[in-house]
């Protein structure tokens, strides 16, 4: 009796042996696969084409109007691809847009980022981009209106 116990033990133990090796098989193919798509991802792209296929042509949708970037909302100016590529990879257009800061300001709001965003060192690309920034997103002078003149003022009756 003992013998049979100990057969049966044996077996559930060889089974699940077979089924662990069976899952590690699974995983490490997945993981190669997983592996060779990072390496070559273009693996997957199907580039099939129907016989009947309608080319429909369209104008070509502009890219800026009024000197605003259409798709980001920048405004049109030198290095902006430069700051399309180094800002948006991160957060929206509109977290530039909405602010407004003095080329310093501008310098402190990135080294920010870099300390607790990781935001990577922009080399080279740094006056560049704190060039477009302070002068398309400076300070707007903005203020109490000034105090109108040449006013008959008159009181009021209780």
């Amino acid at each position: 009796m003992i013998d049979s116990n100990r057969q049966k033990i044996l077996d559930e133990i060889q089974r699940h042996i077979k089924a662990l090796t069976r899952g590690i098989y699974a995983l490490v193919i997945g993981v190669a696969t997983l592996i060779y798509y990072l390496l070559n991802p273009s693996i997957l792209n199907v580039d099939v084409q129907s016989k009947e296929s309608v080319v429909v042509a369209e104008a070509p949708l502009p890219e800026y109007e009024n000197g605003i970037h259409l798709a980001t909302g920048f405004k049109e100016g030198e290095n902006l691809n430069l700051v399309i590529a180094n800002c948006t990879s991160c957060h929206s257009a509109k977290m530039v847009t909405q602010n407004r800061a003095t080329r310093d300001g501008w310098k402190t709001m990135i080294k920010w980022m870099q300390e607790t965003q990781n935001l990577w060192e922009l080399g080279e690309s740094e006056p560049l981009i704190l060039d477009y920034l302070a002068k398309y997103y400076a300070p707007e002078k903005a203020g109490r209106r000034q105090p109108l003149t040449d006013i008959d003022w008159y009181e009021l009756e209780d």
